[in-house]
This record gives C-alpha cells, sequence and structure tokens, in this order.
C-alpha cells in the first residue's frame, strides 16, 4: 500500500512541478525541460505492462489539457510507456527483473545512463517531431529535441543522485 502512495505521490508532484514551474522556463527559446517523463522512468519492472500504458497515457494526457497541445505528450509519453519493458530487458535478465526500480543503485551508472538516454530521446524526439508536424526545419527541431534530451537528462540524473545521498 505505501507503494502505491508513493508512486501516487511521485505522480502529482511530478505534474505539478512541470505544469507551475518547467513549463514557464525555456532556455534559449529552444531547451525545455520535460521531467514529468521520470514517473515512467522510475516505475518497478514488475508493474504490469498495461498498467505502465494506462498510466502513461494517463499522465500525458494531464501534460497536454495543462499545456493545449492537443495529445502530443500523450502520444510521446505512451510510446515510453510501450518501450518500457523492452529497454528494460536490454538491461536486466528476466532473472533480475523480479522487483527492481529502476534507479542508479539497481543498475549503476553506466546501466541507468544508457536506460534514461533512450527513453528520454525517443521521448523528445516524438514530441518535437509530431509538434513540428514537417522535416522543412528538421535541423532545428532535431536540435530542440536532443538538447531538451540533455537537459532532461541532467535533471534527471541529478535528482537519481540526490536521491542516494538521501538513503545514506
Amino acid at each position: 500500500m505505501f507503494h502505491i502512495v508513493r508512486h501516487l505521490l511521485r505522480f502529482v508532484l511530478l505534474i505539478l512541478l512541470q505544469v507551475l514551474v518547467l513549463n514557464n522556463i525555456q532556455f534559449l527559446g529552444y531547451i525545455n525541460i520535460y521531467i514529468y517523463i521520470l514517473f515512467i522512468l522510475s516505475l518497478p519492472t514488475q508493474t504490469p505492462k498495461w498498467l505502465i500504458l494506462i498510466l502513461g497515457f494517463l499522465l500525458g494526457l494531464i501534460m497536454d489539457m495543462f499545456s493545449n497541445t492537443m495529445g502530443l505528450h500523450a502520444f510521446a509519453t505512451a510510446l515510453v510507456a510501450f518501450l518500457y519493458a523492452p529497454v528494460i530487458h536490454l538491461f536486466v535478465s528476466s532473472e533480475e527483473n523480479i522487483s527492481l526500480q529502476p534507479s542508479v543503485n539497481t543498475f549503476g551508472i553506466g546501466g541507468y545512463f544508457k536506460f534514461a538516454v533512450i527513453l528520454i530521446v525517443i521521448h523528445h524526439l516524438t514530441l518535437f517531431f509530431l509538434e513540428a508536424f514537417t522535416f522543412i526545419n528538421f535541423w532545428i527541431t532535431l536540435s530542440r529535441a536532443l538538447l531538451s534530451s540533455g537537459c532532461t537528462f541532467l535533471v534527471v540524473i541529478g535528482t537519481q543522485f540526490f536521491s542516494i545521498n538521501k538513503s545514506k
């Protein structure tokens, strides 16, 4: 029961942080940090796939309502939720996959780095290219997506190192 409350609290706090703070900040006119994706990245590996998909879609839909983006976040987040299990299996065998919560503690720095980068880049590329809905400014959209992915990744890693120091 405590785990459900903890994940629900994380869900609400990440949405509030994204909507109230990070949606109002844009670095250099190109870079947006989307920290709400951390919710999907931190779900336990034993979470059923259908629940991850529903939570991912719901998270994206809530972000769409606050951002007025008509399904962009819902699609990108649902895609990340769909790819969550296959990406987990790249780094953890099915025997070890019993009850892990992805973090630097469980995957190690290198493993978590790869796991987070893959899902964050997929999310951001999907989101930015759907937003542009054209390949006319391909390089600008690609640079925006990659720069935003990098900044989002730095914030995600920062929260991971904060949680490591907190647990010691």
